[in-house]
């Protein structure tokens, strides 16, 4: 920190009790200096030979014939006036950064100027501002942190704009031309080349980073530091990430921090909301310059201090242009005492909604360069990368808000609709979060599992999620019976081709209705494009243990295969491939039985059943009950 010696005498101020100074000299004193309630027992003339104020007040103060001049409205205080007095007397005086605003201000009101005295206290501390403090990093900080306290004074005399330009210039500099200490925490410095520190036994210099003045800008408050960031982005030399560092830095030294507790507990948060809606103004225009989750975190903050919609729609649009960078946790924002839930899901899907908006190709636009159209493709290809990511984000989050009592289920299906079914290459998460709504929701109807149930493609189940599948015992059958048919699709698929098993294979793909006359119909138009479930298209429960057993025969079907000669029949024929055709004779009874509810859409249907009451066969309809085996069947 840099310092300046003023005066030579020693110094011989003294105090008597909390509120009488004096100087001890023989000499009596013929002058009181009052400021508020302390007292300066001094003398005339060295004061009226450096001050013009004191030589009108103490003109003023003979004619009413009172030795008491009251200045209790100097800036700085008794403390200030000390300092002053001190030059005055030619007494030694040490200025630094943590007094020298107080005393320019305190001898500007009192008029030291050189037109009194030559070299007089004025131009002497100006120089020590220009010379040593506005050239030093931490005292710049300093100083400009003492000037809020000093208002107007330190406004007037232009010191603010001195101390912020001086800081803003430093933190514009090329990093590696900082020469000057400064405060980094937030991680361990690399070294250059990212080798050892040490290197042959010799200290190696580290890099400078290119954050390196957040940390001490973060100390300021924010009137300061609005103004200090805004001087920084103006001169347009500082990355728009090392903004974004700085603001997440300062948010979480005044904005983050037990902010839960301040707003539960009903402390006044008018500062923390001023801090907010500073920060949102400042964040930087770029994409990428602040994180998702920094960028959410803010959000949940501006819903917990209720600020102004702008604040919340503005931090709403930046989220949605890169959701793809978000985690669930990020997502799980709070619902406000308003709401009838655990989370906010209204906000979420306000987001996603915003995201997809964001993400939509409008076909409208017209290339006729060649580099144009390239780079319209590697936006297409990003795009669908963005979109597979907030996807599967998605999937998850409904995985977390299902566990909601709270949450209605058309409000878990709007969200789930929000993500195209291209956008899903996978629905394991989706499957997850349905069997979580499902378990926490237990009073559904038929019909809300039915529609709950229909968002999921059992063909892009995997293996894993099928197992678990079968035997869920709160899944509806026909989602049941799907997964089981898409599951010895693939098996009968894997087996045709290892075994060149034809007759399996095209017995499965006869059955398979066609669409277009070209492509085979997919696994969700089973389940919900027919408004109702017929009663003569549901498998019964021994339809479904039949193909339990298929599926079983058929995992074990490689094992038998790599068996020794003595798993041979008499016939001399491999016991798998007669596994295989008592397959193909099972399969067409129960196939019939899965498709034939989509040639009987609207005759004989209910709403909430799965199986109609006028079922041809009753006894079948009585067996349903029967699906509590499955959590025994593997």
């Amino acid at each position: 920190m840099k310092h300046m010696k003023l005066g030579s005498k020693p110094d011989v101020f003294q105090t008597e009790g909390s509120n009488i100074r004096f100087v001890a000299t023989e000499l009596a004193t013929d002058i009181v200096i009052s400021i508020g309630d302390v007292k300066f027992y001094l003398h005339k003339f060295p004061l009226l030979s450096k001050s013009s104020r004191l030589q009108r007040l103490v003109a003023s103060s003979n004619q009413e014939s009172d030795d008491e001049v009251n200045i209790s409205d100097i800036p700085g205080g008794a403390s200030a006036f000390e300092i002053c007095a001190k030059f005055c007397y030619g007494m030694i005086v040490t200025l630094n950064a943590y007094n020298v605003l107080a005393a320019r201000c305190a001898a500007e009101y009192l008029e030291m100027f050189e037109t009194i005295d030559k070299g007089n206290l004025i131009y002497k501390i100006d120089v020590f501002l220009t010379s040593s403090i506005f050239r030093t990093w931490k005292d710049s900080i300093i100083v400009l942190q003492s000037t809020k306290s000093l208002l107007p004074w330190s406004e007037n005399l232009k010191v603010i704009n001195h101390c912020i330009d001086s800081i803003a210039s430093k933190a514009s500099i090329d990093p590696s031309e900082v020469e000057w200490s400064y405060t980094y925490n937030r991680k361990k410095l690399q070294s250059k080349n990212g080798v050892d520190s040490h290197w042959n036994g010799v200290r190696m210099q580290q890099m400078v980073p290119k954050d390196w003045w957040v940390e001490d800008l973060s100390e300021l408050e924010m009137d300061l530091y609005k103004r200090v960031l805004l001087t920084i982005k103006a001169k347009g030399r500082t990355p728009a990430v090392v903004i974004g560092e700085a603001l997440r830095v300062y948010a979480f030294r005044w904005l983050f921090g037990s902010l839960e507790d301040a707003v539960s507990n009903g402390i006044d948060c008018t500062k923390r909301r001023a801090v907010l809606e500073s920060i949102v103004f400042l964040l930087p225009t770029e994409k990428g310059s602040v994180s998702c989750g920094f960028l959410l975190k803010l959000l949940n903050a501006a819903c917990l201090l209720e600020s102004g919609e702008f604040y919340r729609d503005n931090l709403v649009k930046r989220i949605g242009t890169q959701l793809d960078g978000a985690s669930v946790a990020d997502l799980l924002i709070p619902a406000t005492s308003a709401e009838n839930g655990v989370y906010n899901v209204d906000l979420i899907m306000a987001i996603v909604e915003q995201f997809m908006s964001h993400h939509s190709d409008n076909g409208k636009m017209t290339f006729q360069d060649d580099d144009e159209i390239v780079e319209v493709e590697k936006f297409a290809s990003v795009s669908s990368t963005s979109k597979l990511a907030v996807a599967k984000l998605v999937d998850e989050y409904l995985g977390e808000i299902a566990k909601d009592p709270n949450l209605p289920v058309l409000k878990f299906i709007a969200l789930a609709e929000m993500v195209s079914a291209s956008s899903r290459q996978m629905h394991d998460e989706l499957y997850h979060a349905i069997d979580m709504y499902l378990k926490e929701h237990p009073s559904l109807s038929k019909s809300e599992k039915k529609r709950l149930c229909g968002l999921m493609d059992c063909k892009k189940l995997s293996q894993e999620a099928c197992m678990h599948a079968v035997q869920n015992e709160r899944l509806p059958l026909r989602v049941v019976v799907q997964v089981l048919f898409f599951e010895q699709v693939r098996a009968s698929a894997a087996s045709a081709r290892s075994d060149s098993g034809a007759d399996l294979s095209s017995a499965v793909h006869s059955l398979l209705p066609r669409e277009n006359g070209n492509s085979y119909g997919s696994s969700r138009s089973a389940a919900t494009t027919t408004t109702e479930e017929e009663g003569s298209g549901v498998p019964t429960s021994s339809d479904i243990n039949s193909f339990r057993s298929m599926r079983l025969a058929n995992n074990c079907g490689g094992s038998e295969r790599s068996s020794t000669s003595s798993d041979i029949n008499k016939n001399g024929e491999d016991k798998s491939t007669t596994t295989g055709k008592a397959k193909v004779m099972l399969m067409p009874k129960m196939l019939s039985k899965l498709w034939s509810g989509k040639t009987h859409v609207g005759e004989n249907s209910s709403s909430d059943a799965s199986v109609s009451p006028g079922s041809a066969n009753p006894e079948e309809v009585k067996s349903t009950p029967s699906r509590n085996t499955r959590q025994s069947t593997s």
